[in-house]
């Protein structure tokens, strides 16, 4: 195969063009003729994926998060990224990253499973195709039996694999309508407001975000911003091995960026 077969494939799943305006999706380093038989899966490009897929024998990353999110004015190893595009190049890997396309769709759909949510709507609409389906970021639903917000965060904790969760809100606050949102949610903290959910699982919530939430009637569930989104990995492997048969899929020895004392 080629990178740009594969990249056709992954659009299939997640149209580059439904991307938000301020993203940088796509084919972030590489060429699409350069041949592919074997991927390596990650949510970022780090030094340590790039080593790993390098000592792996692979021949593309396809990624989460984009490696170049911001202008790159020179490409020199005298900073991080331009080690790591000039390490790729050398090695002859590509890089694709598939973010908010993936996000709306996908990677919602995925956690919205592993919840059990059902009976859902999306959260925060960001299209509709011509037949007035609407997509976007997360989404809201009903869980089939009410719990307290305690048992809740116990559960969505196990249910994703984590060790931990931070919660804002009463212990004791029953929770039936959830809305969910993969990331970095902050900013969907109204939009589920709007939308009556008693509780919004999401990551990356700062203390003031939080207890504005509590404050104005919902309650948070932080799984952190690698703990939902760490779904991306084996989905998009099952999904290119589904796809083709014949390509081989390394997936990354993901676990949370940061450690706790």
């Amino acid at each position: 195969m080629t990178v740009e077969k594969i990249i056709a494939l992954l659009n299939q799943q997640a149209p580059e063009a439904s991307a938000l305006d301020w993203d940088n999706v796509g084919l972030l380093v590489g060429d699409k003729d350069w041949p592919v038989d074997k991927v390596y899966i990650a949510l970022d490009a780090t030094d340590e994926v790039i080593e790993d897929a390098i000592n792996q024998g692979a021949q593309m990353i396809i990624t989460h998060h984009p490696m170049i999110f911001t202008s790159v004015n020179k490409v020199t190893g005298d900073h991080f990224v331009g080690r790591r595009i000039i390490t790729l190049i050398e090695h002859h890997i590509a890089v694709y990253a598939m973010h908010t396309n993936f996000d709306i769709h996908g990677m919602t759909d995925i956690a919205k499973n592993v919840l059990g949510i059902k009976q859902s709507v999306v959260l925060d609409v960001c299209e509709e195709d011509e037949e007035h389906n609407e997509y976007g970021i997360g989404c809201v639903g009903m869980m089939e039996d009410a719990m307290t917000l305690e048992q809740f965060a116990a559960f969505v904790r196990d249910a994703f694999h984590l060790s931990h969760v931070k919660v804002f809100g009463d212990a004791e606050t029953e929770v039936r309508m959830v809305a969910i949102a993969p990331g970095s949610g902050k900013s969907e903290i109204n939009p589920a407001i709007r939308k009556a959910a008693d509780v919004l699982v999401t990551g990356d919530i700062d203390h003031h975000s939080g207890i504005d939430a509590v404050a104005k009637g919902i309650a948070i569930v932080d799984a952190g911003h690698y703990g939902i989104e760490h779904i991306f990995i084996e989905y998009i492997g099952n999904y290119l091995k589904g796809k083709t048969g014949t390509l081989e899929v390394i997936y990354a020895k993901e676990k949370e960026p940061f450690w706790l004392v």
